[in-house]
């Protein structure tokens, strides 16, 4: 009897008795399978191709709520497992807590198998938030984030919500830090992150061109606001790439509903439970529309999303591998009305 195992067919070939016998390696072709399902964007002129769909790990820092240390691990083996290689976090997120949390886990992954995108310039500690964009804490930050992911080299570095910083120093002195990070080799690429997509477009338009290299924005590209569309052709004609975040608008595109201390004005709230309770009626979840949605646009590089829990991570993926229903979103959009892209003051 003779054994072999085709890598590019996943089948077992055994030859038994001068026949040919053929075994599938079924848990072999469901991962394949799975990871051809995800489908693969490059990040601008990076070089950096990405998942549609990305690990967002700020959850990870209890951000949302309380956490399983154990589960949020698990849930980054989940993404990594169904196709995604890119993962963001900061070490504002729970105040150092994601970062410490993730480099737990990055500890058991391959380092070839992820891109990962962390920041600079929030922070906190003992429950109070702080500000510094400032180079000299910029290029420490950098080196404090490595060690807590137990990494030796970050492949994008972020200016982490630039709205709380003054613009110019930004402009002038933190990404001229990370520049210089970059030329030596210790972080691979530069980016710029903010709600506003106004700030993003004046501290492009304010350094030299190849500064900035990637945009991450968030709740500009969901089911209730996609003004992101309008900066598509700016960013594009910089040569920047774009990362979404939020694609449930930080919990309105929810069955659950917003936590609290959401910043949304009451009537987009109204608005986003009445088109979840008409996705409801219709058995079609709205996270799994807005998921749907938020990948659609080829011209996005990735879309990220946040979970401690790996069957999240695994629903996810499940609904953007089926197409999207443009009828209900139509539908959806439509109840939204004049609340569309109305936001809010960051946080």
């Amino acid at each position: 009897m003779f054994f072999y195992v085709n890598r590019c067919v996943p089948f077992l070939t055994i030859m038994y008795s001068g026949k040919i016998v053929f075994v599938l390696l079924l848990s072999y072709t469901e991962k394949q399978l799975k990871l051809k399902s995800m489908q693969y964007h490059e990040i601008g002129k990076t070089g950096m191709k990405v998942s549609s769909l990305s690990f967002g790990a700020s959850s990870l820092g209890g951000v949302f709520h309380d956490i399983k240390e154990k589960e949020g691990i698990e849930s980054v083996f989940t993404a990594i497992e169904s196709g995604m290689n890119f993962i963001d976090v900061s070490p504002y997120y729970g105040h150092y807590k994601a970062e410490t949390v993730l480099g737990k886990a990055l500890k058991d992954i391959s380092r070839n198998s992820y891109y990962l995108s962390t920041k600079v310039g929030r922070y906190g500690k003992d429950g109070v938030n702080t500000w510094d964009y400032s180079a000299k804490r910029a290029v420490e930050s950098v080196y404090e984030s490595m060690e807590r992911l137990h990494i030796d080299f970050i492949d994008l570095i972020n200016v982490h919500d630039i709205e709380f910083a003054d613009l110019n120093q930004v402009a002038n002195e933190t990404l001229p830090a990370l520049v210089e990070l970059r030329e030596k080799g210790v972080v691979g690429h530069v980016g710029i992150t903010d709600l506003q997509l106004e700030n993003l477009k004046w501290v492009i338009d304010h350094t030299p061109d190849g500064t900035v290299e990637t945009v991450l924005n968030f709740c500009h590209y969901c089911l209730c606001d996609d003004k992101l569309v309008d900066f598509l052709d700016y960013f594009e004609s910089k040569g920047i790439g774009v990362i979404n975040a939020s694609p449930l608008s930080m919990g309105l595109l929810t069955e659950r509903g917003v936590p609290a201390w959401h910043p949304a004005p009451t009537l987009l709230v109204e608005a986003c439970r009445k088109a979840m309770l008409h996705c409801k009626a219709k058995n079609y979840p709205i996270e799994k529309l807005a998921m749907q949605f938020s990948v659609s646009n080829p011209r996005i590089a990735t879309t990220l999303f946040s979970t401690a829990n790996p069957q999240n991570v695994k629903n996810n993926v499940s609904f953007i591998e089926e197409p999207v229903d443009w009828q209900l979103v139509r539908e959806v959009q439509y109840i939204i009305g004049d609340q569309q892209r109305v936001s809010w003051a960051n946080s």
